[in-house]
């Protein structure tokens, strides 16, 4: 190693952030294994690396003993005054061993250490960027694709993209730009490991933020958002600003907001309700776009009893029930559905209601 080696540490230390006194010490490290290796010794050695000229020096450290068992490990009181009179017994003395080709070893060692910590780094950058992104949304290229996951190039790592996180019908070629829903960030072995999703219900909330400036300014809130991914979605808004519609924000002019989002979700049906302090009317616009006649509250059992109008029953239900699950998903409120002749003329019949089930995690599916 020379001068250049030490002034090429110096560059990575601005470029990369590493510091150069930490990968000399590392290299200095390597070398003693590697000297022990090479040249099948057995005795304690310290390896020196000239912070300026880049020299690399290897010496052997003896104690100071009277009788010597092990001269790899120990020097005679008498032999060490040879080298200099003030070493008293329990010293510790060194005497150099560099072998004459000892350089072509260094500067192998040096560029293994030196790109190792340089993958470390990176790794560990990487990290630190994408933790600060979890239950965040990022656009990828699409690589490549195997039995369980696609590849989603994300600029300096590729993300994995579960098959059972993409909705219903969904494919990707190679080349394919997606947008996801970071779930999960780890370490691992081999460097940090992104899981993304396409179903989870955030990435709905993270598109309606990225398309409605009064979300992103905090003058509209998302208050709760249920989802079956690739079918339909409700998610409910809240204005700070009595002067500011919420949910007029989130459609748009002539809706293109919010079709947007579906046009992103492959014609995912999106429907935006008022979120209300008042329950029995946060409760009644879950349920859109049905209309509602009365809600009764039993707030024992968290449980609603709705009352709809005839010939919107079927709507309140939704295909397979979906709308009324999803309500009470989005409310987090038990809810039981009566046509209006149904109430009239039976007023204490119970009804199927329709009870939360929270979806399952990111890491919970993938588990």
């Amino acid at each position: 190693m020379n001068a250049e080696f030490i002034e090429a540490l110096g560059q990575l230390e601005k470029e990369k952030g590493i510091s150069k006194d930490i990968l000399i010490d590392a290299i200095e490290a390597a070398l003693i294994s590697g000297y022990k290796r090479n040249f099948h010794s057995a005795q304690n050695v310290r390896v020196d690396i000239n912070r300026n000229n880049g020299q690399v020096r290897v010496f052997a450290r003896k104690t100071v003993v009277e009788d010597v068992l092990d001269p790899r490990l120990e020097i005679s009181l008498e032999a060490a005054r040879e080298m200099n009179p003030a070493y008293q017994l329990g010293d510790i003395v060194e005497i150099e061993v560099t072998p004459a080709d000892f350089g072509r070893i260094a500067a192998q060692t040096a560029k293994q250490v030196v790109t190792q910590r340089i993958r470390e780094a990176e790794r560990s950058i990487i990290y630190q960027n994408f933790i600060d992104k979890e239950d965040d949304i990022v656009t990828g290229i699409v690589q490549r694709a195997d039995n369980r996951y696609y590849y989603i190039d994300l600029g300096r790592i590729e993300a994995l993209l579960p098959h059972n996180e993409t909705m219903p019908g969904e494919r990707f070629k190679h080349g394919d730009r997606v947008k996801t829903y970071i779930t999960k960030v780890e370490k691992s072995t081999k460097g940090p490991q992104i899981f993304v999703s396409r179903t989870h219900p955030g990435l709905l909330k993270r598109l309606f933020e990225l398309e409605v400036p009064e979300i992103y300014d905090g003058v509209v809130e998302i208050r709760s958002v249920s989802r079956e991914a690739g079918y339909r979605s409700k998610v409910a808004v809240y204005s700070r600003d009595p002067n500011v519609d919420p949910v007029g924000a989130c459609v748009g002019h002539r809706g293109m907001r919010v079709q947007t989002v579906v046009n992103e979700l492959r014609g995912e049906k999106i429907d935006i309700v008022r979120w209300s302090e008042n329950t029995e009317e946060w409760i009644a616009n879950s349920l859109s776009p049905s209309k509602v006649i009365s809600v009764t509250i039993f707030e024992d059992q968290k449980m609603a009893r709705v009352v709809v109008p005839d010939h919107q029953l079927s709507l309140a239900i939704g295909k397979e029930g979906q709308n009324a699950r999803l309500a009470a998903k989005l409310t987090n409120w038990k809810i039981d559905i009566k046509s209006e002749s149904e109430a009239t003329d039976n007023p204490e019949a119970e009804t199927e209601s329709m009870e939360v089930t929270e979806p399952a995690s990111a890491a919970e599916e993938q588990e």
